[in-house]
């Protein structure tokens, strides 16, 4: 199984939501103040208190600061958080405040260790991204996947000034992510936020089924007229999988005879393809018909194609992506009347390799019902 969390970013996205919704979703705050204190950081502590805003309880996280240094070069921050003993935690909070560090240098023309970190360089920073790097970790997520942006508009007050939404560091950093747009005004996503997703390899697509376990609420300390500033995290458990990106390629075909379609099912598999069906259809006219299908890998997909168009004659071939997941499985092997079957296990279902059983029930003149049944009855060959 694999913990995977999905961010919902219902008004935005802070640092300290999220952290804040990992704590409401279960992560300890033992081991986030243990790793923010492996740090060096002093004068701090962190307290999560419980707020209902707009009738929904959600939990805050708030630093509090004795020691107000609020500017620091960029290059310190990084060091402090290399210092975290778990290496998990301090490889995901090093990777955000550099991601902070390269934008901000390109930006201003400095070096990004050099560079100062003005907004960026105090207390929370450190706190949030090193607790929720912490919190991710002790909560055993894999996987990170994030629903779209909403990206604010306007202007934020910055060191240099009044700025527009999104601010450009918030933006670059940002490159690559999936954005959606808000009638909110003002800054919805913060810089930390946004390396704290890059740093996860936050994923923006649809995360795969899974069995939901926890969900939690980080409030933000902006108030809202008409909804609660809030984000959500959602953790579930989902069976070891392989989720790709895949081609589905088709044609239709009411001119091609039952034998070549057979055989052709066979090249297209030796040709690449991961799979390949027919489904009956009827077309125009009322003419019998087959759709041809193909699912291949996007770097096989051309030489799919292109056989499936010269075994076929047709004169086209639509494509689609499709994501397919893969679940874990293996292969064991057993033996009937002294013949090898391999029988492949999944999660939730074991099945013969359909050519070992029928070349046993050739062989032993046995009913092909009765070899299966004698498979699936059998123990594993030791």
């Amino acid at each position: 199984m694999s913990r995977v969390c999905v961010i919902s970013p219902f008004t935005g996205l802070a640092g300290d939501m999220l952290l804040a919704a990992l704590v409401d979703a279960g992560a300890p705050l033992e081991a986030i103040r243990a790793a923010v204190t492996d740090t060096g950081l002093t004068g701090w502590d962190l307290v999560v208190t419980r707020t209902v805003n707009h009738g929904l309880t959600a939990s805050r996280a708030d630093v509090l600061v004795s020691d107000h240094a609020a500017s620091r070069r960029a290059a310190e921050l990084i060091a402090m958080a290399g210092r975290v003993r778990d290496r998990a935690v301090a490889d995901v909070a090093v990777a955000a405040l550099r991601a902070i560090a390269e934008v901000e240098g390109r930006l201003h023309g400095e070096d990004p260790d050099e560079v100062h970190l003005h907004e960026l360089g105090g207390h929370d920073t450190l706190v949030d991204i090193v607790g929720v790097a912490a919190a991710v970790k002790a909560l055993d997520v894999r996987t990170v996947h994030c629903e779209p942006l909403p990206l604010g508009t306007g202007t934020v007050r910055t060191a240099h000034g009044l700025l527009p939404c999104p601010a450009p560091a918030t933006a670059a950093l940002l490159d690559g992510a999936t954005v959606t747009g808000t009638e909110l005004r003002g800054e919805t996503v913060t810089p930390t936020a946004a390396a704290l997703l890059r740093a996860l390899a936050a994923d923006f697509r649809p995360p795969p089924p899974m069995r939901l376990s926890a969900t939690g609420y980080g409030a933000g300390t902006r108030v809202l007229a008409d909804r609660p500033n809030v984000a959500v995290v959602r953790l579930g458990d989902t069976e070891d999988a392989d989720v790709q990106d895949l081609v589905v390629l088709e044609t239709n075909l009411d001119d091609v005879t039952g034998e070549v379609l057979g055989y052709v099912l066979g090249r297209l598999l030796d040709g690449g393809a991961l799979d390949s069906w027919i489904i009956p259809a009827v077309m125009k006219k009322g003419r019998p018909a087959h759709v041809l299908h193909a699912l291949a890998a996007p770097e096989n997909a051309d030489d799919v194609e292109r056989l499936m168009l010269a075994e076929t004659g047709s004169l086209g071939v639509r494509r689609s992506t499709v994501r397919r997941t893969a679940v874990a499985r293996s292969t064991d092997i057993v033996r009937v009347q002294g013949m090898p079957v391999r029988r492949k296990h999944g999660p939730h279902h074991s099945k013969p390799e359909y050519d070992d059983a029928v070349a046993v029930a050739r062989q032993t003149g046995l009913p092909l019902r009765t070899v299966l049944a004698m498979v699936a009855e059998s123990q594993e060959e030791s």
